[in-house]
């Protein structure tokens, strides 16, 4: 590469956007990245604002993503962007992360991927074709202790995987807080702009990649209650499910999960939490205390694994920046998600073959999964069975 550092593009998350500069911290948080070019919003003398604000050269400060692309292709290949992060509200990423894909660019996007399986399976297609690195910011996965609580379960430690417990609680839309004009709200509760699920799309696709994450286990059928509570709603604001997991490649599950995603539920904040429980033990972790995961080994006393000590598997460690006890938490799992994407990009740059490069970040095939738990969570709540499978026809 030409330079040490990786040159990072975005589109979106201009002026009010709370996540673009999450994004924006989070990957140039350890010095590898440096942000350089933006086209930031969808209106254009917006997008140019925001540039100004954040103090982009006027060359690399685009009105619209059409231009972003069509100027970065215009430069030599060494001066380019080496990515481009994609924040924009969820009916955006599609056309724009299939045609910078298209374009030779790695892309890193937020999530929900986009809003049809169909979609999902198109940038797949072309990730394929063009052999982009593509990640998907499902953050909760660059947390150390989740990282070890997927350590221990593939070790073993609990035994086989019983039942999975794992909820996303919030309540910021417990009232009408779209009908104020709140951007955050007003986009996340539009069908047009959010896809088909309103707090299993926003919150309960981070659930099931953390269920997914940790335990390697698959959904096989679900069965689902979807409810807006706040009269008016389109979109649900709070989800209910039963779910049938089992290995992968199995036949018949073996395992069954619970997953509560809602955003009505008055007083909590960001309450992700998850329980893993096994024939000889259990695991907790809980997001607002992401720095202890708990272990309950049958018959015994309860042991705490802690942030930042030795006796953490390799990939807690790696992921973790400062000794125990000084918190760790949300942007630097944000980080760890970009450090080991901006990894496999370097390691596109110098010819690794794209099997290499598949290292510890979620990628476009778990976006995919994503966009289809998603459908078929929608689908389940619609039917009057009680049951509906992951595969075929329910």
């Amino acid at each position: 590469m030409s330079t040490q550092f990786l040159k990072m593009g975005m589109v979106g998350g201009g002026r009010d956007a709370f996540i673009g500069a999450v994004h924006r911290t989070a990957a140039c948080m350890d010095g590898k990245v440096r942000f350089i070019a933006g086209a930031l919003s969808s209106k254009p003398e917006k997008a140019l604002a925001s540039g100004k604000d954040l103090g982009l050269d006027d060359r690399r400060n685009y009105p619209t993503w059409q231009k972003m692309i069509e100027g970065e292709l215009a430069l030599p290949a060494s001066e380019r962007i080496d990515f481009v992060s994609i924040v924009t509200p969820n009916h955006a990423h599609f056309e724009v992360a299939h045609a910078f894909a298209s374009a030779g660019f790695n892309v890193v996007c937020d999530k929900p991927l986009v809003h049809t399986s169909d979609e999902a399976a198109r940038l797949a297609a072309v990730v394929e074709k063009t052999g982009v690195v593509f990640a998907v910011t499902y953050n909760y996965s660059g947390y150390p202790m989740v990282k070890q609580a997927r350590h221990m379960v593939a070790q073993g430690e609990i035994g086989a995987i019983r039942k999975v417990i794992v909820e996303y609680n919030q309540g910021w839309l417990a009232n009408n807080l779209e009908a104020s004009g709140q951007k955050q709200a007003d986009w996340r509760t539009d069908p047009a702009k959010s896809g088909a699920g309103g707090a299993i799309g926003d919150i309960g696709s981070h659930a099931e990649q953390l269920l997914s994450y940790v335990t390697g286990l698959e959904i096989d059928a679900i069965c689902a209650d979807l409810t807006a509570f706040v009269p008016g709603r389109k979109l649900d604001d709070d989800a209910n499910l039963l779910l049938r997991l089992k290995k992968p490649g199995a036949k018949t599950a073996d395992a069954r999960g619970v997953l509560i995603a809602s955003q009505i539920e008055v007083g909590h904040e960001n309450d992700l939490r998850l329980r893993v429980f096994g024939e000889k033990g259990s695991l907790i972790w809980h997001q607002e205390d992401p720095n202890v995961l708990v272990l309950k080994p049958d018959g015994q006393p309860d042991k705490v694994y802690r942030r930042g000590n030795g006796y953490l598997c390799d990939a807690a460690k790696k992921n973790t920046r400062i000794p125990a006890g000084h918190p760790e938490a949300f942007l630097e799992a944000f980080a760890n998600v970009y450090n080991a994407a901006g990894e496999a990009i370097r390691m596109r740059a110098e010819g690794a073959p794209a099997a290499k490069r598949q290292l510890d970040f979620p990628n476009v095939e778990d976006g995919g999964r994503g966009v289809k738990f998603i459908e078929k969570t929608v689908e389940s709540a619609a039917s009057d069975r009680k049951w509906t499978v992951w595969e075929g026809k329910s």
